[in-house]
């Protein structure tokens, strides 16, 4: 018992659904099931029907929730197991980092996601621009007749 505790402690510092909390969980609502039925045998009140019905209803999201998450972290895990097997079949001296970096360059600005080496997240408007080749960082190419335009507007 001292050790389920113990894993249970540590499984609330662990990212993700760990078995022990699943089991505690799943205790949890038999027990609170259980003491709503009770109460219904000792006072006939609709109520406990609703609130059992409710708590139902949290506990199957809460583990389909975990199957989701557990599905998802295997997932993962293939795709981590697939890229170093190819990383290892890639013939060369393994010095391949600046090609990946590219890679994660082109595909950032082709999908419009955020890029750690441009800086800013792209919008839909942002995504047709092309970044500066000026190299400010900023990754867009403002020009001062741009301001012109918007404090023309403005006025």
């Amino acid at each position: 018992m001292a050790s389920f505790v113990e894993d249970l402690w540590s499984s609330i510092f662990t990212p993700g659904p760990t078995p022990t909390l699943l089991i505690a969980t799943n205790v949890s609502f038999a027990a609170l099931q259980f003491i709503f039925f009770a109460l219904l045998l000792a006072t006939y009140s609709l109520h406990f029907v609703a609130l059992s019905i409710i708590s139902g209803g949290l506990w199957y999201s809460i583990n389909w929730f975990a199957a989701e998450v557990r599905l998802a972290q295997q997932a993962q895990e293939i795709e981590k197991e697939k890229e170093t097997n190819t990383r290892s079949k890639t013939p060369g001296d393994g010095t391949d980092s600046e090609t990946e970096t590219e890679d994660v360059k082109s595909s950032a600005v082709t999908t419009g996601s955020t890029s750690a080496t441009s800086g800013f997240l792209s919008t839909e408007r942002d995504s047709k621009k092309r970044p500066s080749a000026s190299g400010d960082g900023s990754g867009y190419g403002s020009t001062d007749s741009e301001w012109e335009k918007v404090d023309d507007t403005q006025s």
